[in-house]
């Protein structure tokens, strides 16, 4: 099984499905996406994680990476090995003393790991085959990770403060409302 080695390079409001995420994976050294439809809570996990925002309690990814961590295992990599009925699966694929151990997961959950764990993150050419766009104009591809929160257009940052005030995560919501003014200020 040939695998294929993605970028996570967008994370978009889906406009397919109502209140979901696209996380926008990119072929390297390719004009081939693959796009993967998350959840809100899901997206907004991941994105923190991007952002390196800290809440004042753990999230469940993060609770999972110290337990990963505090068994002695790293998170090696996650694969994305399947795409069946407009579903993707995915693999946790970890490093234990006693060898390689491979843990079936959702999808979203295993980029959520392998943000927090900085591991890569591949998927299989027959996923591609069945799941991946191709951009008629490569120039048009996204350039670059997200990293920090100055690279959210206003509209995606007023989302995710949104999103945060919700679930009362104040700190958090005031790094995200700082980087709201200061694209403003710029505009």
């Amino acid at each position: 099984m040939k695998e294929v080695e993605l970028t996570l390079v967008a994370i978009s409001s889906s406009s397919s499905q109502k209140d979901h995420f696209v996380l926008v994976f990119e072929e390297l050294n390719s004009s081939r996406r693959l796009p993967v439809i998350v959840g809100n809570f899901e997206a907004q996990a991941i994105a923190m994680a991007l952002e390196r925002m800290k809440p004042r309690r753990p999230m469940t990814h993060d609770l999972f990476r110290e337990a990963i961590i505090g068994l002695g295992a790293h998170l090696e990599k996650v694969l994305i090995y399947s795409f069946m009925d407009e579903v993707f699966y995915a693999r946790l694929i970890l490093m234990t003393e006693k060898g390689e151990v491979s843990i079936d997961a959702r999808t979203s959950d295993a980029v959520a790991l392998a943000v927090r764990f900085g591991c890569q993150i591949f998927t299989t050419e027959e996923v591609m085959s069945k799941a991946s766009v191709v951009l008629d104009d490569p120039t048009k591809a996204f350039s670059n990770k997200r990293g920090r929160l100055q690279d959210y257009s206003l509209e995606e940052l007023e989302r995710i403060l949104e999103n945060l005030l919700k679930k009362e995560d104040y700190r958090s919501a005031a790094r995200v409302r700082s980087a709201i003014e200061a694209k403003k200020r710029k505009s």
